[in-house]
């Protein structure tokens, strides 16, 4: 598998604040990386560093095998970038405007009519070519946006909150449009939308306080959405030491003196196993109730722990 990004050990200062603390991670053809973080949490400084719009204070950047600093020429002409604000020229067709965008991309001359059709068609603008671009709707537009970023064939397309501010259809759109995206480049998909992440991508980061503390395949992650909870609740304390060493285990959460969050593995009998030993050192069972992990349970745990956790 071909590997478009290595980003290493990015660190961005704004004066003495940390916007992006010690990130590192990799891109390859046929990825969809959802980069989820909360507002703030420095995903939209590290779009940047990626594309060149902003330099590192510290760390290494390579595009399709080009360091981004020192050869920047070639490493940008592997990038195509759709700002959280599309920069379109709303005075302009949109025909205009991607002839204009490929002419800017380096598009040959006799190239361009055909990239440009090319892109059009892959983002469903065809029927809207001659129209301008600000009587557009604004999942059009995001379309108009998205096609300027893949004119020019790049292998790394990066998309920062390509469906803010759309309706339900032109999401649900945008996504399919994203997972098609996928099949051919590498893609870099920024957003705090959870579902965006499990709709669109085939892996997902998400960034905290500038540190990045998640980095798993969507896969994986369904895995661990899958692995047991159960909320147990006792009538006296009972002794979390004891219930850690029971086979399937994985680890507790205490929530107060007499409840606890038991996760433990699907094999089998480990519930059956809890149980009968909460029963029989005698602390009083009261409660045992599974519960199902969503992808906002889990964001919310790790979102509310600034510290690396290794999955």
């Amino acid at each position: 598998m071909t590997t478009l990004i290595e980003a290493e050990h990015l660190y961005r200062y704004y004066g003495k604040h940390c916007a992006v603390h010690d990130v590192s991670f990799t891109l390859s053809k046929g990825e969809v990386l959802g980069f989820l973080g909360p507002n703030g949490a420095g995903k939209t400084t590290t779009m940047q560093m990626l594309c060149g719009n902003l330099a590192p204070s510290a760390g290494q950047i390579k595009i399709n095998g080009f360091d981004l600093l020192d050869q920047p020429r070639p490493a940008k002409q592997s990038l195509g970038y759709l700002p959280d604000t599309p920069p379109l020229y709303r005075e302009l067709s949109v025909q205009e405007y991607l002839h204009y965008c490929a002419q800017l991309h380096g598009v040959p001359r006799h190239s361009i009519r055909q990239a440009v059709d090319k892109a059009k068609e892959r983002c469903g603008l065809s029927d809207v070519a001659d129209r301008l671009i600000t009587n557009l709707s604004k999942g059009f537009q995001q379309r108009v946006g998205i096609a300027q970023a893949i004119l020019h064939n790049p292998e790394i397309i990066i998309l920062d909150e390509p469906t803010v501010g759309l309706d339900p259809i032109q999401i649900r759109e945008i996504r399919e449009l994203i997972r098609e995206l996928g099949q051919d480049h590498g893609v870099i998909l920024s957003t705090h939308i959870l579902t965006e992440v499990q709709e669109s991508c085939s892996h997902v980061q998400i960034i905290h306080q500038g540190r990045l503390i998640l980095n798993e395949t969507i896969a994986g992650l369904n895995r661990q959405m899958n692995t047991g909870t159960l909320r147990v609740t006792t009538r006296l304390e009972p002794n979390v030491g004891v219930l850690l060493t029971l086979p399937g285990v994985t680890s507790i959460d205490k929530i107060s003196e007499h409840q606890i969050k038991i996760h433990h593995s699907m094999t089998d009998n480990t519930v059956e196993r809890i149980a009968e030993t909460i029963i029989a050192s005698g602390w009083g069972l009261q409660e045992l109730t599974p519960v199902k992990q969503s992808m906002e349970d889990i964001f919310i745990t790790l979102t509310q722990e600034p510290k690396q956790i290794d999955l």
